[in-house]
């Protein structure tokens, strides 16, 4: 059994993604099971393991994420809006232990969330 995140596995190839985005800091892909019309994962190359985990020198890292879901959002047509979540652990329902933000879009978001 690996050690590898599914994301990991993702970017290495051993599993399949339809990519929106690659660079050398993150990649975008669409969610497997999407909770809106569009729902894309924008994730960092390097495995943090949340948002509790976050060191001072992963700033850049995770400013580059919100840049990057900004320009998928205007590629994919979001014009109207869109929503940008993070879960951080097993309370807030995070399921890969890997950092990664999830752009929803594509149909009017409700609040409260959850």
């Amino acid at each position: 059994m690996s050690d590898k995140t599914i994301f990991e596995r993702i970017f290495a190839g051993e599993i399949p993604a339809r990519m929106v985005h690659e660079d050398e800091v993150c990649g975008a892909f669409h969610d497997i099971n999407p909770q809106a019309p569009t729902h894309v994962l924008v994730v960092p190359r390097k495995p943090i393991p949340g948002i509790s985990a976050l060191s001072a020198s992963d700033a850049l890292i995770v400013g580059h994420l919100f840049v990057v879901a900004r320009r998928i959002a205007a590629e994919l047509g979001l014009d109207g809006g869109f929503r940008l979540v993070i879960n951080d652990g097993e309370d807030g329902q995070q399921t890969v232990p890997h950092l990664h933000v999830h752009l929803l879009g594509g149909r009017k978001m409700t609040w409260p969330p959850g």
